[in-house]
């Protein structure tokens, strides 16, 4: 009786709740005048907060600055909302970049006592360190990756003094990494699906309490700098390199590198800046009439930003922060026919520009406390020295400007509303498995994940049956009708997902959730459906055939992503009638198409093709497929056809068919890798090929062996190169297709 008469005032409460719901516009600055030269001189962290233009209601707040902060490139925070920062002290200190292989970089401790959102307590967390490019904060460790090196490592301070005290490798890779700064991995991201992802290796890693699993993947997105991902595991990339600001977003890396045409909407690769640009790389080519940068160039650190407390309709778009243009980018993710496309939230204009010539983003973050965390490098020069040397287009204007005086600073900001109060700081370390469970429904991204990460590192088989209740639990009524600030579907996503991390796929929960209201619980119940097919349950794959029919684009593409792990000749006519339902549907297509590759994969391909080859031939050719698809790719493609841009143009030239690749002459070929190459080629212009003299002659003689497999041509030995090496020690200098040539006659 008492509920029956307490209804309709609850409900009176609920529309009253609904009516008093915020409205954000989102309105754009006025589009100032574009500053085209503007001075290079240093600016404090208060004027530089002057040149920034904002949307209306948005502003920014200094978090950390000089000296609490020097050359950042990248945060991360523990449980409990401490900030680490990677420094990269040595980076460019002149324009020659002398010294910059010396280890005396470091990683800081940021603490803010006060939860007024900006740090007071910097403590250096460890010293000594070679460029430090990679952080992922566990329970009670910080897990680094340095420049130049695979090898991962522990760090610990086990008596709570901010320095840690106990290093320890928890991955070892003899091979040292070639190439220069800018083409070394990043990343280290805590995947929703438990795996821990990097750019540019074909390798994933899953922590444990006690042990480190690796596992190889065939096909996976590169990318440089940054790596993001969206609330079910999305992950996108972005290359400085072939210019490209995000890609692999279609689909979870362990499917593979796909990256459809028209990904990216008509115009999104122009930056529109607000100040000119005199320091591209590409020159005056890549400079409007106005010398603003027309084409993304130095893109880094995006971030698909997920917290609570920004206007709604910023969670789930991707912010993506371009050095070079000084600016951000803001980028509305809109599927359309089952493909997520790009496009810019702003007509002509962008989320955040400045007119500071040393404002640098390197990173955008979600932080803690659902805002908006942008890390600014804040200095002179941002490019690398291969693209600095004596003959570059950048050199004069760096000296011109002073840019190479620049140093020795750095800001880390933090983007608020002023209508919305950030969350304050997070508790999370001591809390109990069981308490963190609450917290994988949380509103803030940055809470989901975390919570996950924790429990699985526990290891505390006691949430089990909590974790299964709250994925079995599909939204009450009374949830429907009252609503909450959680997203009930995304928090059985992650209660799914931390079962598997603690090593739980129920096949009967997994049955159940094929058919949750929610259609990312059944896109999440067909992946982890995955484990039955490899062992050829045919219950399983029959409730796949069911979900082949469901009214979700995304849940019939993850049945045909999914059913490449089948051997049942079932599965084979399930993706054949998948095909032919959605022949015209271009990304389940894709997926249906590499599916049924299921035993023609693309290195069995290549293995077949060398099939004759000696051994030692064979053995120099798969490793240079693995340093090719780690570097070369980025600019040469997966075809070595080159990567395209818009209308008809590569970023680098074709290997296949080159002249030089199929000569007998691999010398020459060898000097082309070890100093890079400059000017035309075959009569047309492209960007810089880099030295990549930094490797061994074996990883060249393998990466070249393996190019010219590719074109049915005998493969070079590691003393052609060596001797290539010999001969050009005392270069400096980029070569021209021009001297080569002529130093063959």
């Amino acid at each position: 009786m008492i509920i029956k008469n307490i209804l309709p005032v609850l409900l009176l409460v609920l529309l009253c709740f609904n009516c008093e719901k915020k409205e954000y516009i989102d309105k754009i600055y006025e589009k100032p005048e574009i500053v085209r030269e503007a001075t290079s001189a240093f600016l404090s962290p208060e004027e530089s907060m002057n040149t920034f233009y904002l949307p209306e209601g948005y502003k920014v707040e200094l978090v950390a600055s000089e000296p609490m902060v020097d050359e950042p490139v990248a945060i991360a925070w523990d449980g409990n909302g401490r900030m680490y920062v990677a420094e990269m002290n040595t980076y460019m200190q002149d324009v020659d970049g002398t010294g910059t292989n010396r280890s005396i970089s470091r990683i800081k401790l940021l603490e803010d006592l006060d939860g007024d959102g900006k740090m007071d307590k910097s403590t250096v967390f460890i010293d000594s360190l070679m460029l430090p490019r990679m952080i992922l904060p566990l329970e009670n460790e910080l897990i680094v990756n340095e420049t130049y090196s695979y090898d991962l490592w522990s760090y610990k301070d086990t008596d709570n003094d901010g320095v840690a005290d106990k290093k320890e490798r928890v991955y070892y890779n003899p091979d040292r990494r070639g190439g220069n700064l800018e083409h070394q991995q990043s990343g280290l991201i805590w995947n929703l699906d438990n795996w821990v992802y990097t750019t540019y290796n074909p390798i994933r890693f899953k922590f444990t309490k006690n042990k480190v699993v690796v596992d190889s993947l065939e096909n996976m997105p590169s990318g440089q700098w940054g790596l993001s991902q969206d609330d079910m595991g999305n992950m996108y990339y972005s290359s400085a390199g072939s210019e490209n600001p995000a890609y692999g977003f279609q689909q979870p890396a362990v499917y593979g590198d796909y990256n459809p045409e028209g990904r990216l909407s008509e115009g999104f690769i122009e930056p529109w800046p607000v100040v000119g640009t005199p320091d591209v790389q590409g020159g005056p080519k890549r400079l409007r009439d106005d010398n603003t940068l027309n084409h993304f160039t130095g893109v880094a650190g995006q971030e698909i930003f997920r917290g609570h407390k920004l206007p709604p309709s910023t969670y789930g778009d991707l912010f993506i922060p371009e050095p070079v243009g000084r600016l951000i980018r803001r980028a509305k993710v809109k599927v359309e026919d089952g493909k997520k496309v790009l496009y810019n939230a702003y007509d002509q204009a962008e989320f955040m520009a400045s007119t500071d010539l040393n404002f640098r983003p390197t990173q955008a973050k979600t932080g803690p406390d659902g805002a908006l965390y942008i890390v600014d490098m804040y200095r002179g020069i941002i490019q690398e020295s291969n693209w600095t040397r004596k003959g570059s287009s950048l050199r004069p204007v760096i000296i011109r400007k002073a840019l190479d005086k620049n140093i020795g600073k750095g800001r880390i900001y933090r983007i608020v509303h002023e209508d919305i109060k950030p969350d304050v700081r997070p508790q999370l370390l001591d809390k109990t498995a069981s308490d963190l469970v609450e917290y994988l429904g949380h509103p803030n991204g940055w809470y989901r994940d975390t919570a996950q990460k924790l429990i699985i590192l526990k290891d505390d088989k006691s949430v089990v049956s909590e974790l299964k209740d709250v994925a079995l639990d599909n939204e009450s009524w009374w949830i429907k009708l009252f609503g909450t600030d959680r997203d009930l579907g995304i928090q059985r996503v992650h209660a799914l997902w931390t079962l598997e991390g603690l090593g739980v796929v129920d096949k009967e929960v997994i049955k159940q959730k094929f058919n949750d209201v929610d259609a990312r619980v059944r896109v999440t119940a067909i992946r982890l459906s995955e484990k039955f097919l490899k062992s050829g349950d045919v219950g399983v794959l029959k409730g796949l055939e069911a979900l082949s029919k469901d009214t979700s684009l995304e849940v019939v593409n993850q049945v045909a992503l999914s059913l490449r792990y089948s051997k049942d000749k079932k599965a084979t006519e399930l993706l054949n009638a998948i095909g032919a339902a959605y022949e015209n549907n271009e990304i389940i297509s894709h997926g249906v198409t590499e599916s049924l590759k299921k035993d023609d994969s693309k290195l069995a391909q290549l293995k077949e093709r060398i099939s004759g080859r000696s051994l030692g031939d064979k053995r120099s050719i798969l490793k240079g497929y693995d340093s090719y698809n780690q570097l070369c790719i980025t600019c040469h493609g997966p075809d070595m056809r080159g990567v395209p841009l818009e209308g008809n143009a590569l970023v680098a030239p074709s290997l296949i068919g080159s002249p030089r690749v199929v000569s007998d002459d691999t010398e020459l070929l060898s000097k082309i890798l070890l100093n890079g190459l400059i000017g035309p080629v075959d009569g047309v212009e492209y960007g810089i090929m880099m030295p990549l003299n930094s490797n061994s002659d074996e990883w060249i003689a393998d990466v070249l062996t393996y190019v010219r497999a590719m074109n049915d041509v005998g493969g070079v030995h590691k003393r052609v190169v060596r001797n290539a090496r010999e001969k050009s020690k005392d270069r400096e200098d980029y070569w021209t297709l021009k001297e080569l040539e002529k130093g063959k006659k």
